[in-house]
């Protein structure tokens, strides 16, 4: 019986193979609510409504006037408009209109499954036409990891703004799966289980990984681009951000923070991360 139970076992292994990568996905598909402070007026909350109905929860910061040019932050996965926060109110201190939303799935929006900027675009376009529908003429967005995807992989293309800063931003997907995994088990355990998940997108999200590609998108936004990274980013290294910089077809700058990993990059609030936004945005939108 002994000598029996060994290839029942070994043709069972594959198969709790892709049961536990499935559900690894879910997992990392799945919703991440939670609360956010309410911040200190001027700003206030508000809700807007995405592309396909859905409820997302925002902030506003006014600008120096009702025309003003305007900022949207977008956050990265797993956080919430309470990571850009505090970069919004200081947008504003300078004269800059800023907007926070919270991406579907995440904070107080509605809850819905994550994918990867792709559905995810449709709440940073819903955000872009309220600005411009409240009277700001020019609109820049900062799309953080997530956030950047977001701003990039939409059904119709780039998000429709006047400049754009991508912040720590992974190129594809595949290359982003498998730099999470390369950090925890090593580059061959990576090889081997980043196709376990990235294939996924075909089933669950209907697109195969490669339409998944900031990298590819950025290739058809034409307005100035900053694009930043981190110079001690794993799971974005410095040659995959400056990749994506090479593939912008537009005016563009790069900086790569010196010696800061992926959440460093993404929660840069330093006087040379902002210096670098605010003659960015002066230089492609004008100073308020």
């Amino acid at each position: 019986m002994r000598r029996l139970r060994s290839p029942y076992l070994l043709a069972a292994l594959p198969l709790l193979g892709l049961v536990s990568a499935w559900l690894v996905g879910s997992l990392l598909m799945a919703s991440t609510p939670s609360d956010v402070p309410t911040p200190p007026a001027p700003a206030r909350d508000f809700r807007l409504t995405s592309a396909d109905g859905l409820s997302l929860a925002a902030t506003y910061w006014p600008g120096r006037t009702a025309s003003s040019p305007a900022i949207l932050l977008l956050h990265g996965n797993g956080a919430s408009r309470a990571a850009t926060a505090a970069n919004a109110a200081w947008l504003a201190g300078r004269g800059f209109a800023a907007l926070t939303i919270d991406l579907r799935g995440h904070g107080e929006s509605a809850p819905a499954p994550k994918s990867f900027g792709l559905a995810e675009s449709r709440d940073a376009a819903a955000a872009v036409a309220w600005l411009r529908h409240t009277g700001h003429a020019k609109v820049g967005v900062i799309g953080i990891s997530l956030g950047g995807a977001a701003a990039l992989i939409g059904d119709s293309g780039p998000v429709a703004a006047n400049a754009l800063v991508l912040q720590a931003v992974y190129p594809d997907i595949r290359r982003g799966i498998r730099n999470r995994i390369g950090g925890i088990l090593g580059s061959w355990p990576a090889a081997l289980l980043e196709p376990l998940l990235s294939y996924q997108s075909r089933i669950r999200l209907g697109v195969w990984p490669s339409r998944l590609s900031p990298l590819r998108a950025v290739a058809s936004y034409r307005a100035p681009v900053l694009v930043i990274g981190g110079g001690g980013d794993g799971h974005t290294p410095p040659e995959e951000t400056r990749a994506l910089f090479a593939a912008a077809a537009g005016p563009k700058a790069l900086w790569i923070a010196p010696g800061v990993d992926h959440k460093q990059t993404c929660d840069l609030q330093t006087d040379a991360y902002r210096s670098h936004l605010l003659a960015f945005f002066s230089a492609s939108l004008g100073a308020p």
